[in-house]
């Protein structure tokens, strides 16, 4: 079921997937995007890497282009299907006790596809970086297009991570689960997996950031 999903997003019209994602439905919609946008600077970061000088410096970079390019449509599909157990446990009663955990388990889960999304950006930007620095004037610009729009979908799909992790937390928080069914041991190991997520997607936007940063500084000098 994912698997044709994931084709049927993938092979869309590009007007179809925008009219998706501005249609009053919960999905597709911030995640996906950022996706999309990723996968979009991987595209011209491939079309950069098309136009090496002879010898090409990276010779692999169409080749890894492609498979970002990938990966980034991928999981635009799979932040739609990470977000079904969101919505699940949100049409659950008020009045069922579970309600809470359960939104706050999807919640946080929900923020692991924005951290893959995050990561594919960041490596992005880096690889329009890398082929920046020996592309043509003719390739300068899509360089760094590539890694202004590669730095900006990493920056929403880390906005996402956090919106994700905090709406986890306040659901918890609203519903009061008591210690009996949130141990001392279960949050220790929440608030360090929390942690470590914000960590690493802190260090996601700032090497994303520092790609764009000196494919700037070649495009502008």
């Amino acid at each position: 079921m994912v698997e044709a999903a994931i084709s049927t997003l993938a092979d869309q019209q590009l007007s179809e997937v925008l009219r998706r994602i501005e249609a009053r439905t919960p999905a597709p919609a911030s995640g996906s995007a950022a996706a999309i946008v990723c996968a979009t600077a991987a595209a011209l970061v491939g079309m950069v890497a098309a136009y090496q000088r002879k010898p090409p410096a990276i010779p692999d970079a169409g080749e890894r282009a492609s498979g970002l390019r990938a990966t980034a449509l991928t999981l635009a599909q799979l932040d739609l299907a990470s977000y079904e157990p969101v919505l699940a446990a949100a049409r659950l009663p008020g009045s069922d006790p579970d309600r809470g955990l359960a939104l706050a388990t999807a919640l946080a889960a929900a923020a692991g596809v924005p951290l893959q999304i995050a990561a594919v950006a960041a490596e992005t930007a880096e690889l329009a970086a890398a082929l920046a620095a020996g592309a043509g004037s003719h390739a300068l610009g899509d360089a760094a297009t590539a890694a202004t729009l590669a730095e900006a979908a990493c920056s929403a799909a880390v906005l996402l991570v956090e919106v994700n992790l905090r709406g986890a937390r306040e659901a918890r928080d609203a519903r009061g689960i008591g210690a009996a069914r949130d141990t001392r041991e279960a949050r220790g190991a929440r608030d360090a997996r929390d942690a470590e997520w914000r960590e690493v997607a802190a260090s996601l936007e700032r090497r994303a950031a520092a790609a764009r940063a000196d494919v700037l500084a070649l495009a502008r000098a």
